[in-house]
């Protein structure tokens, strides 16, 4: 539609689309700050300025895509990068940013320092923040920091351009090492989706050329069944697996029962790996696409094994990631 018949039915953008800040006020969740944004494409999301801008829930033409864990939203004060924690305060959601000193388990560096799992990075706030529609796409923006005195120093620049008529999210990261020595960095795009688009009538499509490694024995007795899935099983042992793209960094998950398909794509020379987490366990139920920089088997193992990535001084990366919806037959 020509903006000008747009006009003659819409004298509000926020009839159709927009964005707009909110905070919550009530439980574990209250003072988390949110940008909710909708398209007139079918999309609702909530990004979350105060977990470094990842994504909350996420919905599609009304239907859900994101997972939630038991532990739903969580105020970052009750954020404790501590041995054994994780499980109490992991949100789950659509985006949870893993990094960026380290990814995958609780480990103890060769130094003697403690990472905790999947790292500190989504429990940091963003500063310079913006949030606005500017007619065509809606924009939301910020900057991250993870520092310590007399160490490490990172800034993640951090953009989501979300057409304001469409059903995508792209997301562009810049990370930079803002010290004069080299710095080691992991990062990891852990994207939930939980039901009803992951039930036992959903499926994966990925490229024809690729590598796949299973985590676990458990992981490789169920390759046959990687694009597929179950119904919820009660104490199910979770399946990680790594894939290696050839030439074409995207995976598809299709459910013609709901009738969605959700596209994950990304930059494939800055992120050479997607981690697929298959979790069909009762209550726990949940499928990550998780592109990566690493095999996110912690910091230590991942520099001896020769996969750790390094940034030069002052020097910079790009991550690109992009989620897209669609309508499919039913």
């Amino acid at each position: 539609m020509e903006k000008k018949d747009f006009r003659a039915y819409v004298g509000n953008d926020e009839q159709v689309y927009g964005v707009r800040r909110v905070i919550l006020d009530e439980g574990n969740a209250r003072g988390i700050s949110m940008y909710q944004v909708t398209t007139a494409g079918g999309l609702e999301l909530d990004i979350l300025p105060d977990n470094a801008l990842d994504i909350g829930h996420l919905r599609y033409k009304g239907v859900n895509i994101s997972y939630t864990t038991k532990n739903g939203y969580d105020s970052p004060a009750r954020f404790q990068p501590i041995p054994g924690e994780f499980g109490r305060y992991f949100p789950g959601g659509m985006l949870f940013t893993c990094g960026l000193l380290s990814a995958g388990p609780e480990n103890t560096d060769d130094d003697g320092t403690f990472h905790p799992l999947h790292g500190r990075f989504h429990g940091l706030g963003a500063k310079g923040l913006c949030g606005y529609n500017d007619g065509e796409n809606i924009i939301v923006g910020g900057e991250i920091r993870e520092t310590q005195q007399g160490s490490y120093c990172f800034s993640v620049k951090r953009k989501y351009t979300i057409p304001a008529f469409g059903s995508e999210v792209q997301l562009e990261d810049e990370i930079t090492n803002l010290t004069e020595t080299p710095a080691e960095y992991m990062m990891l795009y852990h994207m939930n989706f939980g039901w009803p688009i992951l039930s036992e009538a959903a499926h994966l499509e990925f490229p024809e050329k690729r590598k796949v490694t299973p985590r676990t024995p458990y992981a490789e007795k169920g390759l046959p069944e990687q694009c597929s899935f179950s119904k919820p099983l009660d104490g199910e042992e979770e399946q990680v697996f790594f894939n290696e793209m050839e030439s074409e960094a995207f995976v598809r998950l299709v459910n013609p029962e709901v009738g969605i398909t959700a596209e994950v794509s990304w930059s494939l020379d800055t992120l050479p790996i997607l981690a697929q987490w298959k979790n069909m366990k009762s209550g726990d139920y949940v499928l990550g696409l998780e592109p990566s920089t690493c095999y996110i088997m912690g910091r230590e193992r991942e520099r001896r094994e020769g996969r750790l990535m390094k940034l030069e001084p002052f020097g910079s990366v790009r991550h690109s990631v992009k989620l897209k919806f669609s309508e499919n037959a039913r």
